[in-house]
């Protein structure tokens, strides 16, 4: 076992987190080593140049990419020179890098060089988040991005229907809406949340409420910016299986989201605790009495 301190090479990847908006909430440190490293490895060159701009600082060191697309091929170059005695300073467009961004390969291959790493801990969208919401924050989870596809996310949304910690999500304004509808169908119309946007921005807004509320504003909204979404956790008011109608309509829900029968009855059926053989015949009930020829 070796400490960060124990480090073989006279050279450190530092991990700077940058603004999530503000260009004001930038630490001092980080304002220090952008000026001083040797090597700057940005997410998005383009807006590092922006927020060194904002701050009034020159990097007078060597400025590269690095983002999801080239960094397999940069990583042996950062550890090389950081092996070298240089200083690198990683900065993704917002944030800690390594969360829900690019860093954990870089990390974990300066680990394995012996190349010692320290973290610039600054502003965290995922926190402030949790901290506006007004849902519990003793016990919480960061969960990211959610898979796009309609299965794979209610899939993972029935693993976290009965989670006692309060969820933090991230998620892209074109699907906000979609993934508000599969929360209210998997975890509950009443599960309590909130919707965070464009957070330290001039148009920051929290909107707090049911799942089932925020899904219906979403649905018809033309929602821009940075968005985390948090959800309370499953509680006696919120908890209970609902009934036979509304767990229909839960299952019929997924089903327009682009899951099998099969497949939403188990969702369902797995966070309610209802039987999935009788769920799926109230499903076929439903769908035999909605497509019956009107009595004359």
């Amino acid at each position: 076992m070796r400490s960060s301190w124990e480090a073989e090479s006279a050279g450190q990847i530092v991990l700077g987190a940058t603004p999530i908006g503000n260009p004001g909430d930038a630490p001092a440190r980080l304002v220090e080593w952008l000026s001083q490293a040797d090597i700057v490895a940005a997410e998005d060159t383009r807006r590092l140049l922006r927020l060194t701009k904002a701050l009034g600082i020159r990097i007078e060191g060597k400025t590269i990419s690095y983002h999801e697309h080239n960094e397999l091929a940069k990583t042996p170059e950062l550890i090389e020179a950081a092996q070298a005695g240089a200083t690198v300073l990683l900065v993704s467009d917002a944030g800690m890098p390594s969360v829900s961004d690019p860093g954990y390969r870089l990390v974990t291959a300066a680990i394995d060089a012996g190349v010692r790493i320290t973290a610039i801990p600054g502003a965290s969208a995922a926190l402030a988040a949790l901290a506006l919401s007004g849902l519990p924050t003793d016990r919480f989870a960061f969960e990211g991005f959610l898979p796009r596809k309609a299965g794979e996310r209610e899939r993972r949304l029935q693993e976290l229907a009965a989670d006692p910690r309060t969820l933090i999500f991230f998620e892209a304004p074109h699907r906000l809406a979609a993934m508000l509808a599969a929360l209210t169908a998997v975890l509950g119309a009443d599960r309590p949340a909130a919707v965070a946007r464009e957070l330290t921005k001039e148009y920051e807004e929290v909107l707090r409420g049911a799942l089932g509320e925020l899904a219906g504003w979403a649905e018809g909204a033309e929602v821009r910016g940075e968005i985390a979404v948090v959800v309370g956790a499953q509680s006696a008011a919120t908890s209970g299986a609902g009934s036979a109608e509304e767990q229909v309509a839960q299952v019929q829900q997924l089903m327009q989201d682009g899951l099998r029968l099969k497949d939403a009855v188990a969702v369902v059926a797995g966070s309610s605790g209802t039987s999935k053989r009788e769920l799926y015949q109230a499903v076929l009930e439903a769908r035999a009495a909605n497509t019956a020829e009107p009595t004359p």
